[in-house]
């Protein structure tokens, strides 16, 4: 029973990957190699599912989290701007405007003091644990000797965040107008897919396994641990 949850959980996890990469890219080269569309009309129809699949989590969940309302008013504004221009190669750059808004969204959340990344990576590292769960609140409100360091692992696992995003957003714009454009439509998703394997080992190298290490040790003891070498060694460890 339990390994079936977790193949759901690994299954759903995907699920976005597979409709906003795979979908737009199948569908691109479909709608111009099977039905002759032109260039941009290939890449405006390949992009209605996932803009369609944000919409329709926004309304479902009758919220939208800051990422998701980020990437929905980029999609939506690229996308008319697009059909108005008429420019295949400004579709391409769309995409990019989403991870460059994103990113700078991240960042000027980290300089609120607000980090953005956080929602998604708590889930992951109190695992619906209520001790881990109460771990975590202790070291996020400062109560915990390690505190200090954990808010600080907290901001640079965004900051990595906000600026792989920009960067991927760089190399895609640039591609966008240099490279051909059937080119720039599977090499456009090869870099994204490159910009979030990096943003995971690095951003879990400065950030999530330091955190994770906290609060396991946090946990174990049920009091104030000490920050420092001591918690990094466990990290490194693991």
């Amino acid at each position: 029973m339990g390994m079936t949850t977790n193949q759901h959980k690994k299954q759903n996890a995907f699920a976005p990957l597979i409709v906003d990469v795979a979908v737009p890219l199948g569908s691109y080269y479909l709608f111009k190699g099977a039905f002759g569309m032109s260039t941009f009309a290939a890449l405006a129809w390949s992009s209605v599912v996932p803009a369609g699949r944000t919409m329709w989590s926004a309304v479902r969940e009758r919220a939208v989290n800051g990422l998701a309302g980020l990437i929905l008013v980029v999609n939506v504004v690229g996308l008319a701007l697009s059909f108005v221009s008429g420019d295949p190669r400004l579709m391409l750059a769309k995409d990019s405007g989403v991870s460059s808004t994103v990113g700078i969204g991240i960042l000027v959340s980290v300089a609120l003091g607000r980090p953005m990344m956080t929602a998604g990576l708590k889930p992951f590292l109190v695992k619906s644990d209520a001790v881990r769960e109460a771990a975590w609140a202790r070291l996020e409100s400062g109560a915990a000797a390690a505190s200090a360091d954990f808010r600080r692992r907290e901001r640079a696992f965004s900051l990595v965040w906000g600026a792989v995003l920009l960067a991927e957003c760089v190399v895609r714009i640039v591609g966008a107008y240099t490279v051909p454009v059937d080119t720039m439509v599977w090499l456009g998703s090869v870099v994204m897919v490159a910009a979030i394997g990096l943003g995971i080992v690095v951003g879990g190298a400065l950030g999530a396994g330091p955190m994770e290490a906290m609060v396991s040790a946090e946990a174990r003891n049920g009091q104030p641990v000490e920050a420092g070498s001591e918690v990094l060694e466990v990290a490194l460890a693991r």
